[in-house]
């Protein structure tokens, strides 16, 4: 069967989740149903990430096995034409054929979030919903310097849920930048793979470096008492986006 490998984008306001769940709508059932009502086949498709309720994607990557060897460009405009009639806040971006051997999620050497603050005293509008929202001031600088802290191979059983379903709290982080644009604060990070409210829990916790409420050593020690206990609160799921996948071969 022809597998197809799909960029997609979605606001995660109106969804459980990206997987598919009893408790509610899911992003995964979204495109499932799509293809079900374009192809008349039940799949099951795989992500790359498996995104919380209230997370959103501009750049979410899966893979479906189709029985009919679809030109890629109209595969694309089929679905987002079914999506767009269920009235799903989903958008199809690119499809490519690809080997069988391509896996949206085990294949990936590399993803890529961003989570969004917007740092001012009023509350937001056209943004409500799409980042999070902090009125008192924040130093973006100390926040960054406190990112660094946590950059490299590390247990992060701190800044991790306890719903965490990973075998090993371990991993390497390769990028956590913290930069600043008027009133938007963007935290940048990037690894291999990452552990359940990882980056919501950095999130948390570099605020509260921003308002001086932790220094980097403070941080730093945070992540070796690996202890859940010692991580800022975490962020709210609005501000985080999962912006990219990286796979071998891919241009970059």
């Amino acid at each position: 069967m022809p597998r197809f490998r799909m960029i997609v984008e979605y606001d995660g306001t109106s969804y459980v989740g990206w997987q598919k769940q009893e408790n509610g709508h899911s992003v995964q059932a979204a495109l499932q149903n799509a293809i079900l009502s374009l192809t008349g086949e039940t799949v099951s498709i795989r992500g790359a990430g498996r995104t919380d309720s209230g997370v959103h994607a501009f750049g979410q990557v899966i893979h479906a096995d189709l029985s009919r060897d679809w030109h890629p460009f109209k595969l694309r405009n089929a679905l987002n034409a079914h999506l767009m009639m269920a009235k799903e806040r989903v958008s199809v971006i690119d499809v490519l054929q690809v080997d069988e051997s391509f896996d949206a999620r085990f294949s990936a050497v590399k993803r890529h979030y961003l989570y969004r603050i917007i740092n001012r005293p009023s509350p937001l509008a056209v943004e409500a919903g799409h980042a999070w929202w902090v009125p008192k001031p924040l130093d973006h600088e100390a926040m960054h310097a406190a990112a660094q802290m946590l950059v490299g191979h590390h247990d992060f059983t701190t800044f991790r849920s306890v719903h965490c379903q990973a075998k090993s709290p371990m991993r390497t982080l390769d990028r956590l930048d913290v930069a600043r644009s008027g009133d938007l604060i963007e935290i940048r990070a990037s690894a291999q793979s990452f552990l359940h409210n990882q980056i919501r829990s950095f999130a948390g916790t570099l605020k509260l470096a921003g308002e001086a409420k932790m220094t980097p050593d403070d941080v730093r020690a945070a992540l070796e008492a690996r202890d859940r206990k010692e991580c800022g609160p975490v962020a709210p799921p609005e501000g985080l986006y999962f912006m990219k996948v990286d796979y071998p071969g891919d241009s970059q």
